[in-house]
């Protein structure tokens, strides 16, 4: 009786185990800098800036952020308002560390880290994702008030006359 009860749990933990969906938000073969290069561009056409998430499919958080982003209305709204939202891939297959170098290296923070641009490819801020955590998700207030605080509008020097 034990073994048949074991053997079931075993069989029973095997099929969760690989049933279980396996995340490809990045691609790790994607072009970074061609990549961003075509965001720079869309975003200053657009007025926006550009949203740039660093991480990987092995990396939970980065998997929960993305999910969010796209299935929370008031955040993805947000997003495709003001940003062109493109993700950065790090990992053993590729770390684009070329790309991470250029921007001050945003892997220091942990993944994921956002990083914010301009029509220009400047780089304006780079964001701690463990800041905008609340227990053992995003917090979407602190989301919304991060991605409404470096949009293109917030950084306008006409919306903050001297008179």
């Amino acid at each position: 009786m034990k073994k048949s009860l074991f053997t079931i749990l075993l069989v029973f933990a095997v099929v969760t185990v690989f049933s279980q969906e396996k995340s490809n938000v990045y691609n790790p073969n994607a072009d970074a800098k061609a990549d961003i290069k075509v965001a720079i561009s869309k975003a200053k056409a657009e007025s926006k800036h550009v949203l740039v998430q660093v991480g990987g499919n092995w990396c939970s958080w980065c998997i929960k952020f993305h999910k969010m982003a796209t299935t929370d209305a008031k955040i993805d709204s947000l997003i495709k308002a003001d940003y062109v939202y493109i993700l950065l891939n790090y990992s053993k297959e590729n770390k684009n560390l070329d790309v991470l170098k250029s921007y001050q290296n945003p892997q220091r923070f942990g993944f994921p880290v956002f990083i914010i641009l301009d029509g220009k490819g400047n780089l304006l801020h780079t964001q701690d994702s463990g800041l905008l955590e609340l227990d053992k998700v995003y917090d979407p207030k602190k989301v919304f008030t991060f991605l409404k605080g470096w949009n293109f509008k917030a950084l306008d020097p006409k919306n903050y006359p001297e008179k």
